[in-house]
């Protein structure tokens, strides 16, 4: 397998399973722009208790580290921001699981996801409108500066296909219009 596919190794496991996701993040950026090297993705997924015993037994040890089934409960619990990872052992390779509780840019996203074949499978991706509001707010929290160039990429290559409409909406929504300057001159 190779280091772009790597995401794969999360992916068909949740296809698989009948678990509702999108890709977001530094791998939805790559879909939607340019090739880069990424040491993890970002899923974001609509889990419940009943898919949680399903989810941790697809991603066992030794293969994967999984955090406790409890940690798991205890962040599904949250309204808003339940977070937890997966991470592939031989390969250190990492998935972020994002849990879409009542978000309304999550429930946006799932909304308006977009289907594309890659490598035999079929991955659900957030809409590039999405990836920069969320690249726009990792940035606002940590300043790193790829946010930004993901966006700037993402904007060179798919540009003249996003809805300007629905992404002005989310940077007044969010507040973003600051950050929003930094890319869009």
């Amino acid at each position: 397998m190779l280091e772009r596919d790597l995401f794969l190794l999360f992916v068909r496991p949740l296809n698989q399973l009948g678990i509702r996701y999108i890709v977001g993040g530094s791998v939805a950026a790559i879909f939607y722009g340019e090739p880069r090297t990424t040491n993890d993705v970002d899923l974001i997924v609509f889990l419940n208790d009943r898919d949680t015993p399903k989810l941790t037994a697809a991603f066992a040890p030794p293969d994967f580290y999984v955090p406790p089934m409890e940690s798991i409960l205890a962040e599904l619990r949250r309204e808003r921001g339940g977070h937890f990872n997966l991470i592939h052992n031989e390969t250190s390779f990492k998935a972020d699981i994002y849990l879409a509780g009542r978000d309304e840019l999550n429930a946006w996203g799932f909304r308006f996801k977009r289907p594309v074949q890659f490598e035999g499978e079929t991955l659900m991706l957030a809409p590039p409108e999405y990836i920069i509001a969320r690249k726009l707010e990792y940035y606002r929290e940590g300043g790193s500066e790829k946010h930004l160039r993901d966006i700037r990429s993402l904007i060179s290559v798919s540009g003249s296909t996003l809805d300007r409409a629905a992404l002005n909406d989310w940077i007044t929504k969010l507040g973003l219009e600051a950050e929003w300057r930094l890319v869009s001159g």
